[in-house]
This record gives C-alpha cells, structure tokens and sequence, in this order.
C-alpha cells in the first residue's frame, strides 16, 4: 500500500498521527491532493476541512486556517481548528 506520514498539530497539541494513503487540503490556492513521492511543498492553508483516506475509510478535520509541509512522504499541518 502506498503510504504516508500524517501529523496534524494545533495549538491544542496534536490532532492526529496517522499513516494514510492520501490527503487532501484546503490549500490558498484551491483544494490539492498528496499521494505518496509527492514533491517537497510548504504552503498556507485556508478555511476548509483535511480529508484523508486511512484503511480504505475516508476522514475529514474541519480548520480555519493554517500552514502544511510535504516532504519525504511525510504531511506536517499545523492548523487552528
């Protein structure tokens, strides 16, 4: 299975840890999709909900704002929620 690292951390601590095949987020620019060697990115998120797929079951984490970086099959988001 394709997998990636993903932590979610807000100012309350940490939100989630979990191993998902995809994510998406609400980034400024539109709504985008990371999927495993996805390239190295740091953007700013907007209003809007992460969606990730974890053992075929599709979740969502409602936020305000915030910022994500990829890198090595890694998502690192730190949100206001």
């Amino acid at each position: 299975m394709d997998c990636i690292a993903l932590h979610i951390l807000s100012p309350e601590g940490t939100l989630l840890e979990k191993t998902v095949s995809l994510v998406t987020l609400p980034g400024i620019a539109g709504s985008f999709t990371v999927l495993k060697d996805h390239d190295a990115l740091v953007t700013a998120l907007e209003k809007g909900d992460i969606r990730y797929v974890s053992e075929g079951k599709e979740e969502r984490i409602p936020i305000r704002d915030g910022f994500v970086e990829v890198r090595n099959n890694q998502v690192n988001v730190c949100v206001e929620v």
